[in-house]
């Protein structure tokens, strides 16, 4: 049986953060690391000093608040080395990259504020969107007047994009 080489060979896709996002993701790690978990053990063990196990709440509670630590510690650990964070502003200013704020008006005349960021950054409440999303893909390399078509599960939305840039806009 042939092995496909050329597969096998190809370096791995990586994942874009924003630096504002890798430093929220290192300090959640940090933080989970150098606070919580001992915090949370100190208080499992002061339960489990309590005598019997099996029916001590607190202990049975902290045991499992304990493991959802871990399990995101190794997460975040694993992330971290699977991102690339970008802090450079593109040679062209005038298109839409990765990191970019982009007012767009939609055929409604409503305005919105968009940041195209990383999969792991993204906030609806904020205009965050994943670079993978329907609305940044048809965004990512246009200038400011172009109109785009994005189609969306209740059905194609056009916006014009209004302003591109790439430090962050007064709200």
């Amino acid at each position: 049986m042939a092995i496909n080489k050329a597969a096998d060979d190809r370096p791995a896709k990586r994942d874009y953060i924003t630096r504002a996002g890798w430093q929220m993701l290192v300090d959640e790690l940090d933080y989970l690391w150098r606070d919580k978990r001992p915090a949370v053990v100190r208080a499992l063990a002061d339960a489990a000093a309590e005598g019997d196990r099996s029916e001590n709440a607190e202990y049975i509670y902290r045991k499992k608040e304990l493991r959802e630590i871990d399990r995101r510690v190794r997460y975040l650990g694993r992330r971290l080395d699977e991102l690339t964070a970008v802090d450079t502003t593109p040679a062209d200013s005038s298109r839409v990259f990765f990191g970019a704020w982009i007012d767009v008006v939609d055929d409604s005349d409503v305005q919105h504020r968009y940041r195209i960021v990383g999969s792991d950054e993204t906030d609806g409440a904020s205009g965050a969107i994943s670079l993978n999303s329907p609305v940044a893909r048809a965004l990512l390399g246009k200038r400011v007047d172009d109109v785009v078509s994005v189609a969306l599960p209740d059905g194609v939305r056009e916006l014009e994009i209004m302003a591109i840039r790439y430090r962050c806009p007064d709200t």
